[in-house]
């Protein structure tokens, strides 16, 4: 495979899992006889339509920081990074629509691989400026 190959495929599963996010969504709508643009009414559609947009703002932190370690550090311990975020946004969706106290594992699974991604990223930028001064 090409350069970031990897990195590459994880992105496109993070996509994927955020389509799979939207579908629950239209399928809780059904379940629950709730047209768009309505928002509420129904818990359980509550909480889809919460994973779907808690996710949709952690996208912008977790998506630059995956590719600008995989840059700067190592393309697969980033896949690896983040193939532990999709599977941390999996038990976050999975646990806050059994039960909004369940989402805390996957959240702190996803949070604790975005953070090492990006201050990684962060980190190795800034001493390559630093000690290379390119």
């Amino acid at each position: 495979m090409g350069p970031h190959s990897w990195v590459a495929l994880v992105t496109i599963a993070a996509i994927l899992v955020y389509v799979w996010m939207g579908a629950r969504v239209g399928k809780a709508r059904g379940v629950s006889g709730i047209a768009a643009p309505a928002m509420t009414g129904d818990p359980i559609l509550e909480r889809h339509v919460r994973v779907q947009a808690n996710t949709l703002e952690w996208l912008p932190i977790f998506l630059p920081a995956l590719w600008l370690f995989a840059i700067y550090w190592n393309d697969l311990v980033a896949a690896g990074l983040g193939v532990v975020w999709i599977i941390g946004r999996v038990l976050y969706a999975t646990g806050y629509v059994a039960d909004p106290g369940k989402r805390e594992l996957g959240f702190m699974v996803q949070a604790l691989a975005a953070a090492v991604l990006l201050f990684g990223a962060a980190g190795r930028i800034i001493w390559t400026l630093v000690v290379i001064g390119a």
